[in-house]
């Protein structure tokens, strides 16, 4: 099975401008999880996944400066541009993570990648972790099925266009029970987001990729620093879409289920 660890990353944002081009402890954030992909293992490929609009130019410099592929695709439709880059790429299975988590779980990844290849997994995920230290991953044949008749354009929220048990076999990872902090925001969206992580940060080498695991020990042992960002809120989808598509998918099961057929039919 060829899976390829795909690096959603667009230089758009308007809370934090530029976020991802942020210095971290020595390397930019965008950086920062490039180089902790690079610790994962038993993946074909690492693909920076930006879009064609000219603004996300200094992502591809640094894909090229740091040694992994590149991808141009959709600006909005999120999913459909992860279908065109597994496709462009040949590959069986994707890891799915956003470039502004440096502190994604990399032993987490192993176990996504472990029910992609021996699970026949469609979409695996992980409850327990903090926002921003989960990787998701994605079966191609899966990802082509829910782009060949989605409706919705833009998919930066694409979860539940593919979190279908009726549908997908769905494979969730559950974090052992006070392990993690689960409910706090590791991630980089808000100014005081990357206030949080500059501060983490400061408390390890210079330029080095702290597991989570030491991570967690930190803020445990200093509690006060999880104050910065505490009032952020993580953004959902909208009531009226998640409406929308569950209606979808209730008046178009059958339809769905033969174009399933289709797609997964062996050559």
């Amino acid at each position: 099975m060829r899976i390829g660890l795909l690096i959603t990353a667009r230089l758009k944002s308007s809370r934090l401008p530029f976020k991802l081009l942020k210095e971290l402890n020595g390397y930019s954030i965008i950086e920062h999880v490039i180089e902790r992909s690079k610790k994962v293992s038993n993946i074909d490929k690492i693909i920076l996944c930006t879009s064609s609009n000219p603004q996300d130019r200094p992502l591809v410099e640094i894909a090229q400066k740091r040694g992994v592929f590149y991808f141009l695709g959709s600006e909005v439709d999120v999913l459909q541009r992860l279908e065109d880059c597994a496709t462009f790429y040949g590959l069986d299975a994707i890891l799915s993570i956003t470039g502004e988590n440096p502190l994604f779980s990399i032993d987490f990844t192993q176990q996504v990648i472990d029910r992609l290849e021996n699970k026949n997994a469609d979409f695996v995920y992980t409850n327990g972790l903090p926002i921003g230290c989960a990787v998701y991953g994605l079966n191609k044949k899966a990802l082509e099925l829910v782009c060949s008749l989605k409706k919705e354009i833009d998919t930066e929220i694409w979860g539940p266009l593919i979190n279908r048990p009726a549908i997908f076999n769905i494979e969730e990872i559950i974090a052992p029970q006070g392990q993690y902090l689960e409910n706090i925001r590791l991630t980089n969206d808000y100014p005081e987001d990357f206030q949080l992580m500059t501060k983490i940060f400061s408390y390890f080498p210079y330029q080095t990729l702290p597991s989570l695991e030491a991570v967690m020990q930190l803020l445990k042992s200093h509690p006060e620093i999880l104050e910065i960002n505490q009032h952020c809120i993580q953004k959902g989808l909208e009531p009226e879409m998640a409406k929308r598509i569950d209606d979808f998918y209730e008046q178009n099961f059958e339809k769905i289920k033969k174009l399933k057929e289709q797609i997964y039919r062996p050559l």
